[in-house]
Parts: structure tokens; sequence; C-alpha cells
């Protein structure tokens, strides 16, 4: 969804530890930099831990903790001097909480939604304080 949607491409590996919990990693990368969304993410690398809680196998209602490393287009101001502004990268690192669902067909064929925030850990003063997570996906269990 983000890559039809805000122009990112998400990629996703979860490993399943048992049949409640897994962990995966996820990595994020803005395929067209100029839109307006770079201000708020230009790429990242997040690593998760996902407990479901259904009686199938890896599947249905979970949440998920998440570690999120991630950069992003930041703008300040000089008020006090010309009034004018700068862009730079900025790089941060956000922990956080995320709920969603997994559905999987017979023949192994996934869909997930999930939604969650985190809060940014360090960074300058300047920097946003809170980072999402969150997307519609589809994919393939092996």
């Amino acid at each position: 969804m983000s890559l039809l949607a805000f122009e990112w491409l998400d990629v996703s590996y979860e490993y399943l530890i048992n049949e409640e919990s897994s962990f995966g990693i996820a990595a994020l990368v803005a395929i067209d930099e100029s839109e307006v969304f770079s201000y708020y993410r230009n790429s990242s690398l997040t690593s998760f831990y996902r407990r479901y809680f259904s009686t199938h196998y890896a599947r249905g209602f979970f949440v998920e903790g998440f570690g999120m490393l991630h950069t992003y287009e930041n703008e300040t101001y000089d008020f006090v001097g010309n009034g004018s502004s700068r862009q730079e990268n900025q790089t941060d690192f956000a922990v956080g909480i995320s709920a969603g669902a997994k559905f999987i067909t017979k023949r192994g064929f996934t869909a997930e939604i999930y939604l969650g925030i985190g809060r940014n850990i360090g960074g300058e003063s300047d920097s946003i304080e809170a980072g999402g997570r969150g997307g519609i996906s589809l994919g393939y269990r092996f």
C-alpha cells in the first residue's frame, strides 16, 4: 500500500518463533524524495516482535513492539535573523507499539493491516517527537 499511496517501497520479512509469536525486520525507502512525506520519512529500518492472539497458527489479531531507525528532512527557520530556512536530513530512533491483524489463505497468501506509533529517543530538540508505523501489505507464507 505504501508504494501505491505514498511512493514508498516497503519490504519486510517475518520469522515465526511459534504459534503465538514472531519477529521480523522491515525496510522502507522513498521512491520520490520530493514528495511532501519526505518531511515525515525518507527511509527506515524497523525490527519488530509480534504476539498473536488467536487459536490459529500465527495469524489473526496481533500486538507488536518495534524499534525504528528512520531518516527524514527537517526544515528549520531562523526567526530572529533574516527569516531564512534550511533543510537537512535527520536521523532518529523510535521505540513504539502497533496493533493489527494478519489473514492467511489455505495456499499461504497473506494480507495484513497494522497501525502504530513510536516515540523518538534522543535526537535534537528541533526534531519530530514521534514516528508512525502502519500499512496494508500482501505477501506469501513459505
